[in-house]
């Protein structure tokens, strides 16, 4: 009885987890092998939403809504005051370690690019200095520096 009862919920998660074209797929053998399971399944993937919107988008409505509602326990007394407290202080330190943590990431980020720029710089002043000394050397080798009259 458990693994006839849990059938449909199963195939339902298998589907959602390839996706609208699985549905799409699962329909239309149903309407080829006999014609009611097409129906049945047209019927509930737009009663679902899951014809218009992704599968995945209506699979993650349902965890938005336990997410709110553990968000919103988190904030409820349980009615303990000792509990109550270290609750609020243990979720103070959280938020207070986490905005520590973002502020570590983005001077990481901040001092990342200011390396990958000065490294730019770095080798744009030596194309810019092997260029000079490229023209320097092309001046002194090719022009004789012997007065004109000198060079007949």
């Amino acid at each position: 009885m458990n693994t006839v009862a849990t059938w449909p919920t199963q195939a339902e998660t298998w589907l959602d987890e390839r996706g609208k074209g699985a549905w799409i797929a699962a329909t239309v053998l149903g309407f080829i092998f006999f014609w009611p399971v097409g129906l049945a399944l047209l019927a509930y993937m737009i009663w679902s939403k899951r014809m218009f919107t992704g599968c995945r988008k209506s699979h993650h409505r349902g965890h938005g809504r336990m997410n709110r509602h553990a968000h919103r326990a988190a904030f409820t007394s349980s009615g303990n005051t000792a509990f109550d407290a270290y609750k609020d202080e243990t979720l103070r330190r959280l938020e207070e370690e986490q905005k520590n943590f973002e502020n570590f990431l983005e001077r990481l980020r901040e001092s990342k690019d200011k390396a990958e720029f000065d490294q730019f710089m770095d080798e744009r002043a030596e194309k810019a200095r092997a260029a000079r000394r490229m023209a320097d050397d092309y001046d002194g080798d090719d022009l004789d520096d012997r007065p004109l009259d000198a060079r007949e």
